[in-house]
Parts: structure tokens; C-alpha cells; sequence
């Protein structure tokens, strides 16, 4: 694993794509079919690396949806950024000869991940193959698998562009819809951004359906709506095909709607069977803009996950 402080700025990053358990789509699954076609392996995979599990935005051979990150191949590919990790056989790998993806029912022998690594220069998961049998790739089946890599993380920073832009806008929205007049005693500048965040978003549209999982999601961003100070020009919105949703609070009293939404969320946690985590950022006294709070508050949501993981008992 890498050193903390990399590690905390390779999943910072990992976090602000807001891939990992996103619903399949179809163009990372193409990746896979051609990693699979190209290099004649029957297991591919478009692998992200998370705090202690690694989860597959799309795979090809497998059912497998995540493994722990302690038996991870692709946790030893990220740590060479640049290169493309082989191994020929596994069992003659002293790194993986008593890995369970070894020695048991998966059986893996062959290995191949090239990482995926952001403009930062960090790496956040691979593209890789595997199989049953030893192989070695020809330096044809190299570059592809690095092309293919540097074409998803294409896809990756796309996707990442399109919500960022789209949240922003919102944002934007929002904060000029301050219903107070400027010039009136009442007027406010401070605002406070509350991140509310369904965890295993995929995973439960897996169980229960993405209709069912729509409609819970319509009725927690409800509840929320109901505990905030429209009068103020307070708002609740979400980033379309997400399990995220967004409140922006205006004046320098929200703390009390802050409680009572968590509140909201716990019951409708009760209720609902999801667990939603929740992070918030206070604007600075120079009137700090919506966006730059949202960036705080994400920042603090990407702490609360890495505390979470922490006190999480090892499997």
C-alpha cells in the first residue's frame, strides 16, 4: 500500500471522480471486451482501488463485483504508476503464491494490469487481465493494454468534467436565488453546503432495482427539502445519475436545519435500509463562493469515509 500521505491523496482522488459503486456503463464494458480480445484472456477488468476493497467498474469472466484490497493484484500495479505489471505465474510469484485468488477456487495464474493514473499523477486503479493458465503478453499486447488504460482514464476525466460542471451550475443556481434583497437588513452572504451521499449505490440497484432505488432517493432529497429555510433562499438538489445530493444553506444560523436534516436522513436510514453519509462546510466570513464551499465539504466527506474504514474490523 502506499506510503499515508500518498495514499490519502491517491484516494482523495479516487473520491472526486465519484466512480466507484456507479452503475455499469457501456463503455467501460467495451474495454473490457477488447483487453479480453486483444490479449486472448478468457478475465478482464476495469479495477478501481478503494480504501480496503477493490471494485470493478466493468469485468468480463467474472462475477465477482469486488474483492478485499489486501488481496488485490492491482494494489501492487499501482504502485509503479508508469508500468505495466506482469506476472507470468502466480504461483511462482513469492508476492502471490499464498494469495487466495491463488490457492483457491478462482485459481488465478496469469496477471496483467496497466494502472489508470489522473493529471495529478495518481493512481487510482488499472485495466488488467488474468488467467486460469501461465502466460506472457508480446510487446503488441502491452501497448494495447497501456492504450486501452490511458483511453479509460479518457473516459474517466470526461465523466468527471461533465458532473463537476453540472454540480457548479447548480451551485451557481442556487446561490443566486437568495430570495432576501441585498440592500435589506436581512440580507446574508454566509451559506453552508451539506453533502449527502447513498453508500453502495450499485450494489442496491443491484438488490432492489433502479426504480426502487430512484424513488428512495426522490424521497430522501423530500425529506431533506422539508427541513430547510426556503424563506432564506435555501435549496436541495442532486446531480443527475447519482446517489448524491447537494443543500445550500444561506445565513449564519443553519446549524440548527443542519441537525434537523441529519435527523431526517437517520429516519429515513431506518426506513429505507441505505446508509447515507452526511459531510458540511460553513462559507468563510469573506462571503466564500457556493463551489469553493462544496470543495470543503466534499473534502470533509472524504475524511469521514477514511475514518469509517479505519474503525472498520478487518475480514
Amino acid at each position: 500500500m502506499s506510503p499515508p500521505n500518498d495514499e490519502f491523496s491517491r484516494q482523495r482522488a479516487l473520491d472526486t471522480y465519484r466512480i466507484v459503486d456507479s452503475l455499469p456503463e457501456p463503455a467501460y464494458d467495451d474495454i473490457v471486451q477488447l483487453a479480453s480480445m486483444i490479449c486472448n484472456v478468457p478475465v478482464a477488468m476495469v479495477s478501481l482501488i478503494d480504501r480496503d476493497r477493490q471494485w470493478f467498474k466493468a469485468r468480463l469472466g467474472t462475477e465477482l463485483r469486488e474483492t478485499a484490497r489486501e488481496v488485490a493484484f492491482c494494489d501492487h500495479a499501482i504502485r509503479q504508476p508508469r508500468l505495466l505489471m506482469e506476472v507470468q505465474d502466480t504461483a511462482d510469484d513469492p508476492r502471490f503464491r499464498e494469495n487466495p485468488l491463488v490457492t483457491g477456487e478462482t485459481g488465478v495464474r496469469f496477471y496483467a494490469g496497466m494502472p489508470l493514473v489522473t493529471p495529478g499523477g495518481e493512481a487510482i486503479g488499472t485495466v488488467c487481465v488474468l488467467d486460469q493458465q501461465p502466460r506472457e503478453l508480446d510487446e503488441a499486447q502491452r501497448a494495447s493494454l497501456a492504450a486501452l488504460a490511458r483511453l479509460t482514464m479518457n473516459l474517466l476525466d470526461g465523466r468527471h468534467r461533465e458532473r463537476e460542471l453540472e454540480r457548479n451550475a447548480l451551485l451557481a443556481t442556487v446561490a443566486a436565488a437568495e430570495v432576501v434583497p441585498v440592500d435589506s437588513p436581512q440580507a446574508h452572504t454566509a451559506c453552508s453546503v451539506v453533502i449527502f451521499e447513498v453508500q453502495d449505490y450499485a450494489g442496491a440497484v443491484h438488490t432492489r432495482g433502479e426504480r426502487t432505488l430512484e424513488r428512495a432517493l426522490a424521497r430522501l432529497e423530500q425529506m431533506i427539502d422539508a427541513e430547510l429555510g426556503h424563506a432564506r433562499g435555501d435549496s436541495v438538489s442532486r446531480v443527475s445519475g447519482g446517489a448524491e445530493v447537494i443543500a445550500v444553506l444561506h445565513g449564519d444560523d443553519c446549524l440548527p436545519r443542519i441537525e434537523a436534516m441529519r435527523q431526517a436522513v437517520a429516519a429515513f436510514e431506518q426506513d429505507s435500509g441505505l446508509r447515507v453519509l452526511c459531510a458540511s462546510a460553513d462559507s468563510d466570513p469573506a462571503g466564500e463562493s457556493a463551489p469553493s464551499v462544496f470543495l470543503r465539504a466534499d473534502q470533509a466527506l472524504s475524511r469521514l469515509k477514511d475514518q469509517l474504514a479505519d474503525r472498520a474490523p478487518s475480514i
